[in-house]
């Protein structure tokens, strides 16, 4: 049986997050380690101060770094490192399981021939949106599918489409392959994926693996969120030049604008339209960053430490 590790970024943790761990360890197989690559000591520590999470939890293991240190892509490889489990879980401090079966779907799905990593659906949270608990929807269906390099023509980028908000992870095939790229500024779960996939193994889509996940950003947290998402496509040609993401944008909003008709939320369209041309804005700007003074890269990124 194979051993499995849970690794988690943590910045500011809240109330949320304890519950979060509460219910990793509750898991029908179990986890081995936590391994949390904590930004910020002092966030962590207030959060703990009065509980006995790490005292009744024996098999968590936390490693503390700077704002500075942070990284998309080093922080996981970090994190991978303290790691000797067969299999580990990539997930955020904000992805709440959705019951006891997480890890053991998430394995079912990785042991298909050749699957590189397998990642969960993520459904709204409670206070989501209309237009949000659509778009996760649009992006996690109801179905499960492995995604390989046969499904390019019709499915294009999103054939290399992973998650890291819940992703699991073969530490085989992960090693074989390099892990993730060490500068990532966003996306290093698709580049990721992208490199699999070109090696000839498949992504796993475990719809039946489900944690609730869901934001209502604003206009400019939108902006800074898809800037970045620019900048990673333009540091990536090699993988992103190739298949553009902008039909599957204009994909989303058509449906949303059309979900939202049929709901008869016709007041909720105007916002709809506002946000995705904040979306679409920060995109554009991101892909075309180098040619911006670096005081407007700095403003517009949502990850202002990267840029330093």
């Amino acid at each position: 049986m194979e051993t499995v590790d849970v690794i988690i970024p943590v910045y500011k943790p809240d109330r949320g997050f304890l519950t979060m761990i509460e219910k990793l360890q509750a898991q029908t197989v179990p986890v081995s380690r936590i391994i949390l690559m904590n930004t910020e000591q002092k966030y962590l520590d207030r959060l703990l101060y009065g509980t006995t999470l790490e005292r009744e939890h024996h098999n968590i293991t936390v490693k503390h770094l700077s704002k500075r240190e942070f990284d998309h892509g080093r922080t996981r490889n970090q994190g991978v490192k303290l790691s000797d489990a067969d299999v580990f879980l990539m997930m955020t401090q904000d992805a709440m399981p959705a019951d006891e079966y997480l890890v053991e779907r998430l394995l079912e799905s990785l042991r298909g021939e050749k699957v590189a990593a397998a990642y969960a659906r993520q459904l709204p949270g409670r206070g989501s949106s209309e237009a949000e608990r659509f778009t996760r929807q649009f992006n996690y269906p109801a179905e499960s599918c492995v995604k390989t390099k046969a499904d390019l023509p019709t499915l294009g980028v999103k054939t290399f489409f992973c998650s890291n908000v819940c992703a699991a992870y073969r530490r085989d095939v992960f090693d074989e392959l390099g892990g993730f790229v060490n500068r990532a500024i966003f996306n290093e779960d698709m580049l990721y994926a992208a490199k699999a996939v070109e090696a000839g193994y498949g992504i796993a889509y475990a719809a039946d693996a489900r944690v609730y996940h869901s934001h209502n950003y604003t206009y400019r947290q939108q902006f800074c969120r898809n800037f970045d998402l620019g900048v990673s496509q333009a540091d990536h040609p090699e993988v992103f030049a190739a298949y553009p993401s902008e039909s599957e944008g204009i994909r989303l909003v058509k449906g949303t604008v059309e979900h939202l008709k049929k709901k008869g939320m016709h007041s909720k369209i105007p916002g709809v339209i506002i946000q995705s041309g904040f979306k679409y804005m920060g995109y554009r700007l991101g892909k075309q960053y180098r040619r911006l003074p670096v005081r407007l890269v700095v403003a517009f990124s949502s990850n202002k430490e990267y840029w330093r």
